[in-house]
């Protein structure tokens, strides 16, 4: 049940981005509402006194302030993939960043690297440039439809490896929601620091629609973590069984509901690209 709902949690929340764009929500703004609401969760999850002194002390809190950065500005570039591109796109750019935990490995805890997940990586690189590539009528293909993708590919796959260091190597068992909240707190203030940045020249106005966005976002987007880690948690799964099932189930369902709620079209090298990255995680997670 905790995988479940982490998928159907992680879903909603390419599709909540691709409501923002179509009502025409601010998205920097639901953002910002969005990391402040995931840091309240993050707070209330947690069963012990939050003191200020701890948390500026512990080896984790400069890396909390690098993922908070990261946080902010691949959630941005997420936002404007699904909007722009595809809920799909999106969906597959943000799951094949698992190869980069996975390179990561590979040099610092010296994980072996076989046949089945080298394949795998490959296919993870080729399967995000097939399910990005959306054609014009009479338009000749540009790079530029690339960029957002990439980005989010990278972006996602840095989180991740920051994500499994720093939780491996310096953050306690019982640590993991007040983690969670400095990086979203963080991710918050950079927020506001920009839309501030953007009143000072005078081209904010506020949206009101984009705090019920944001509450609602940030609800979700905070136990599409916690479900996840629950899910791990449980004797009865491995991590790889976990991860597998995760990862292929968002992109099919972003991919389903990307047609029947948006009635987004997708070529045949799309569909090719989103079968690929359903193969290529099964071969670098299995492996």
């Amino acid at each position: 049940m905790y995988l479940i709902f982490s998928i159907c949690a992680s879903t909603l929340i390419f599709v909540i981005f691709k409501v923002i764009g179509k009502r025409n929500i601010n998205t920097l703004q639901t953002i910002v509402f969005n990391y402040f609401t995931a840091f309240t969760c993050g707070i209330l999850s947690y069963d012990s006194p939050v003191i200020i002194e701890d948390i500026i002390s512990s080896k984790w809190f400069f890396g909390a302030i690098g993922l908070g950065f990261l946080f902010i500005a691949i959630f941005n570039v997420m936002a404007l993939t699904a909007q722009r591109i595809g809920l799909s796109v999106a969906s597959v750019a943000s799951k094949m960043s698992v190869v980069i935990p996975i390179i990561f490995g590979l040099f610092v805890y010296n994980e072996s690297l076989g046949w089945q997940k080298g394949i795998g990586i490959i296919l993870a690189l080729v399967a995000v440039y097939l399910a990005s590539h959306k054609e014009k009528t009479n338009a000749r293909f540009s790079i530029k439809s690339l960029w957002l993708p990439i980005i989010l590919f990278l972006g996602s796959g840095t989180i991740d490896t920051s994500i499994k260091y720093l939780e491996t190597t310096y953050v306690a068992d019982n640590g993991i929601p007040i983690f969670s909240a400095t990086i979203f707190f963080i991710a918050g203030l950079i927020g506001i620091g920009l839309l501030s940045a953007k009143a000072i020249q005078k081209t904010f106005t506020f949206d009101p629609k984009s705090v019920v966005a944001g509450v609602i976002l940030g609800i979700v987007n905070y136990y599409s973590i916690y479900m996840l880690l629950k899910a791990l948690n449980a004797d009865n799964f491995e991590s790889s069984t976990i991860f597998t099932v995760n990862n292929v189930a968002i992109v099919m369902l972003s991919t389903l509901l990307g047609l029947a709620l948006f009635k987004e079209r997708l070529l045949p090298k799309n569909w090719i690209g989103i079968g690929v990255a359903i193969l290529s995680i099964l071969l670098v997670t299995l492996a």
